[in-house]
């Protein structure tokens, strides 16, 4: 799941400017990196590196399972978050299907709910590679030939196994087909974790956008469901509501015609990588990766800034629309830079996880977590499968 991508997005004042506002949270770090999993030494086979942000539950027996790997998902489980080993058992594999109407090329289990741990209702960032699959796509490249889109999976055995229906689940799609718009990255990528607040379940996707039909922004769209169970049930913040859909464009005739669209929720310039609600003030605090540069999203809460130094940032929000500055937590070269100029690697991934979260699916936090991100080695400009899934204590601390 290469995301070379930056969204396009608006100028904003400087961070200096924006600084002066006063944070709802502050996050820092208190300890050095230890590392979770190491792609050398605990692989079960070739396919197994960290390649998305870090999501975990825990089963009905209390154990816990984390899903942040690769297209062939398997799952590292444990105890608890502290002891976490790579289960060899692939729980969902990818198809590689040059049909796209099937959505089974190379799918990712990137976000997860289950209110029992038995039950566990997955998003999946599904990649359509054209470029891999002769007559499919007028372009050659990758990124020119990558359609996005966030399809379904359910377990019912506590994660150890993940079933597509059919026809396929098709939770936040494009409203067009694969073949409309070659040229450039298309469609809804890179979920970040499901989180409640009260009765509804929420999720940050990303989008680059596209201009007909409906003339979609390129952001980051926030969408709730009560049912997370339902993949069709999930709706979209519009700026007015949360009203609308993106069904599946190779089934609904109606998915062409008066596409709604969702309106991205500033500042965020690219994933968000996680969100957890701060148990002390109900507050929510997320993190995501910005290179040097990006342009904060504009929106219609405070102001935010461009980025002066690429790496991790987190921001805070009482309501999930507005939400403060971003603040730098951790400097380094993100998988947004260029490869070509980081002798030293990358980071990618972040996630927010606490090993004494009350909840089943880790969506809280009290005043320590754990910063959970992923190093990339390079070479030239090529980014390898040496990678190693890191963990870094950090000190929450939020204003009421």
């Amino acid at each position: 799941m290469r995301l070379r991508l930056v969204l396009a997005v608006l100028s904003l004042p400087a961070l200096a400017q924006a600084a002066a506002e006063p944070p709802l949270s502050s996050l820092t770090l208190v300890g050095p990196p230890a590392i979770v999993f190491k792609a050398g030494r605990d692989a079960c086979d070739g396919a197994d590196v960290p390649d998305a942000s870090a999501r975990a539950f825990r089963d009905a027996t209390g154990a816990v399972a984390l899903f942040g790997m690769h297209y062939r998902n398997r799952a590292l489980r444990g105890p608890d978050l502290d002891r976490l080993k790579l289960d060899c058992k692939v729980v969902l594999d990818s198809g590689e299907k040059a049909d796209p109407a099937l959505y089974d090329d190379r799918s990712w289990i990137t976000a997860t709910w289950t209110e029992d741990g038995t039950a566990i209702a997955a998003l999946v960032h599904h990649e359509y590679q054209a470029n891999e699959h002769p007559g499919r796509c007028t372009a050659k490249g990758y990124e020119a030939c990558w359609y996005n889109t966030i399809t379904a999976a359910a377990s019912t055995d506590g994660g150890r196994s993940f079933l597509r229906t059919t026809p396929p689940a098709v939770a936040m799609a494009a409203p067009f087909r694969q073949e409309v718009g070659q040229g450039r990255h298309r469609g809804f990528f890179n979920p970040s974790n499901v989180f409640a607040d009260g009765r509804f379940r929420y999720v940050f996707v990303s989008t680059t956008g596209w201009d007909r039909p409906g003339d979609q922004e390129a952001g980051v769209c926030l969408f709730r469901t009560a049912t997370p169970a339902d993949p069709a049930s999930w709706r979209a913040w519009t700026g007015i509501g949360f009203t609308a859909a993106f069904p599946d464009p190779y089934r609904t005739k109606a998915a062409a015609k008066g596409a709604e669209t969702c309106k991205p929720v500033a500042p965020f310039p690219t994933p968000v990588g996680a969100v957890v609600r701060h148990r002390g003030t109900g507050a929510f605090v997320a993190v995501f990766m910005a290179k040097k540069g990006d342009m904060a999203k504009k929106g219609d809460g405070p102001a935010g800034a461009n980025f002066p130094e690429s790496g991790f940032y987190w921001t805070s929000s009482r309501d999930l629309l507005s939400w403060d500055v971003p603040r730098l937590l951790v400097a380094g070269t993100t998988l947004y830079d260029d490869p070509c100029a980081a002798a030293g690697g990358l980071i990618a991934y972040p996630s927010l996880l606490d090993p004494r979260a009350e909840g089943r699916n880790f969506d809280d936090v009290g005043d320590t977590a754990i910063l959970t991100y992923v190093t990339l080695k390079t070479e030239g400009c090529t980014i390898t499968s040496d990678r190693d899934l890191l963990r870094r204590p950090v000190a929450i601390k939020v204003w009421p």
